[in-house]
């Protein structure tokens, strides 16, 4: 570890459960805060995939059922997903593509209310990897109140965090993510200064173990 003579800079992880490349980093996330002995807040930024590659929806026979999107759009959509596939097969996870743009708002409040009252990791781990596996929908409530009850975070208030609290924390999360500049995830945010993308987690550690007088990047 090394050695700080100010105080720890603070690092903060956007993630999001419908991204793919989120998921990828978040074995190397937890290991730079292993390692860093700094500690990491994870936070869900719920993006809005539709904004910038437009709406789709697939049948079982694979045809769009939406066709908002172009022919540029649907590279970029396919290359990622192969992309993603192609590194998870490397370590062993299953993606499995979606046939739809999911809200993951509603999985994401679930984390909310896991990390405020627990152990949140197994869950998540849980999360993300069954997501991946069509095996949870995480837009449906009671399948995440079933996850928090398989790992023992009670599931009794949810609902109502859920319609309430829950909701407000993470529209208001969101909203100071993009004030700070966040647009996409895995993001991290080392004081005020972003890094966007798993290939820049080394970037975050060279970041980390300078120090609070770094100064950061800027641009423009």
């Amino acid at each position: 570890m090394h050695e700080m003579d100010e105080e720890i800079p603070r690092v903060v992880h956007y993630f999001d459960y419908k991204s793919p490349y989120a998921y990828l980093a978040q074995t190397e996330t937890f290991e730079l805060q292993k390692q860093l002995g700094v500690p990491i807040d994870w936070l869900p930024y719920t993006l809005d995939i539709s904004k910038y590659l437009g709406a789709a929806e697939l049948d079982d026979s694979g045809h769009d059922l939406v066709g908002s999107r172009n022919a540029h759009q649907w590279r970029r959509v396919r290359y990622a997903y192969m992309d993603c596939r192609r590194e998870a097969n490397r370590r062993g996870l299953t993606i499995r593509g979606p046939r739809k743009i999911f809200d993951s708002s509603i999985a994401h409040i679930g984390f909310l209310y896991a990390k405020a009252r627990g152990d949140w990791r197994l869950f998540h781990d849980a999360l993300y990897e069954r997501f991946w596996k069509h095996e949870v929908d995480i837009e449906d409530p009671r399948a995440i109140a079933g996850l928090l009850d398989e790992f023992a975070i009670a599931s009794r208030g949810f609902s109502d965090y859920l319609a309430g609290e829950g909701r407000r924390e993470h529209d208001r999360f969101v909203a100071e993510a993009e004030a700070r500049g966040v647009f996409g995830v895995p993001s991290y945010l080392v004081d005020d200064e972003l890094f966007w993308g798993s290939e820049r987690i080394e970037r975050v550690r060279e970041r980390v173990l300078a120090g609070p007088l770094a100064r950061p990047a800027t641009i423009g």
